[in-house]
């Protein structure tokens, strides 16, 4: 197995321009452009590419996107209900998407090609991303992403997390562009509703104002599985879809050179040692640079996950940081994909013993382009 740590600006080549070789081709090197940082009054398009929002959530998380500034605007089919077979009357014990694949890529296709758009915001997560990525025309979305970069301001951003990592996964290679990871309107910014509109201070709040707006970005994490320092641009997201990805067109570039961030909820330590398992063996994490672990919520006994990370990611010789906090449940912060980050955690080391290491705080930093313009 490749390891070692290897430095992202080896693995680089200077390039700003979507690639050939698919539509709307992959980014020829792995260097992403910053997408632009959002202004007060930009409007931003609410789809749902995955499951069904509630409609009072989805009116309070865009109220507190109101609160915050923007603009915000609902799809026109992020409150539609389908079952996954898309056929026969809605069943509500059954498995339900917001609206039926076609629709949803439509949502996604002229939010993204809408010259008035600043952002697409997805309005949760759940189930159904994955099924839109065959619909969507990429060589359209290309050529948006070229004229909202040759704005001035930057192309345009990409917000949403869990399900969503699979649209991260795909813009980040073919369209050559970095995205945004955190919390979304039907989920925690809807139950951050009152504090926005309130004034009141709040940790998830304040770190998606300071990506999208623009300010620093430093996520602390609790302890240190394994010590150093590293840099690189960030990829990752949530386990088990970038798994899911795996042996697709549209599966996550090999980690070398880059920062991973994973997280994940509702999955037994055993499943996750096997997704770990399945990328290893994969090569997906030969000569990746540092990890960050998110949050794992309902995911089993936190030292059972610790060891299980510590076994599968520690040969690898690099810095592994956990307990950072993004990914689901109420500490939810906010992660540019693709941006150049930093991973340093203080000296510690794995524990080899029945007991676990000595928690040790370090910190995953991602930096802000030149001029400010995030």
């Amino acid at each position: 197995m490749n390891s070692g740590g290897a430095r992202a600006e080896a693995a680089e080549e200077p390039s700003d321009a979507p690639g050939a070789g698919l539509p709307g081709g992959p980014a020829r090197s792995r260097r992403a452009r910053r997408h632009g940082r959002l202004r007060p009054g930009d409007r931003v398009v609410v789809i749902a590419p995955s499951g069904p929002a509630e409609p009072a959530r989805l009116e309070a998380g865009c109220a507190a996107l109101r609160d915050l500034g923007l603009d915000p605007v609902v799809a026109k089919h992020a409150l539609d209900r389908v079952n996954l077979g898309h056929s026969g009357p809605l069943r509500d014990e059954w498995h339900q998407l917001a609206g039926g694949d076609a629709e949803r890529a439509a949502d996604l296709q002229a939010a993204w090609c809408d010259p008035g758009v600043r952002a697409v915001i997805c309005a949760r997560g759940g189930y159904g991303a994955t099924r839109l990525l065959d619909l969507l025309d990429w060589d359209a979305l290309a050529a948006a992403t070229e004229a909202s970069a040759a704005s001035g301001r930057g192309p345009k951003i990409l917000h949403g997390s869990s399900d969503v990592t699979a649209l991260h996964t795909a813009f980040g290679t073919r369209l050559g562009v970095t995205t945004s990871f955190g919390p979304m309107p039907a989920g925690l910014i809807a139950d951050l509703a009152p504090a926005v509109s309130e004034g009141m201070p709040d940790e998830s709040l304040d770190g998606l104002r300071a990506a999208l707006f623009g300010g620093p970005v430093a996520l602390p994490g609790t302890h240190a599985l394994r010590p150093g320092r590293a840099e690189g641009p960030l990829t990752g997201g949530t386990l088990s879809l970038l798994t899911a990805l795996l042996g697709t067109p549209y599966a996550p570039p090999p980690a070398a050179g880059r920062i991973v961030f994973l997280e994940d909820v509702t999955e037994a330590p055993y499943r996750v040692d096997r997704m770990l398992v399945q990328l290893l063996q994969a090569g997906w994490f030969d000569g990746a640079a540092g990890i960050a672990l998110g949050s794992w919520r309902d995911c089993g006994d936190p030292a059972e996950l610790d060891a299980v990370f510590a076994a599968r990611l520690g040969p690898l010789g690099v810095p592994v940081l956990a307990g950072v906090p993004a990914g689901h449940g109420p500490r939810q912060r906010t992660l540019e994909l693709g941006a150049p980050a930093v991973l340093d955690t203080t000296a510690s080391v794995l524990d080899s013993g029945p007991d676990p290491a000595v928690p040790d705080i370090g910190a995953l930093t991602l930096e802000a382009p030149p001029g400010g313009a995030r």
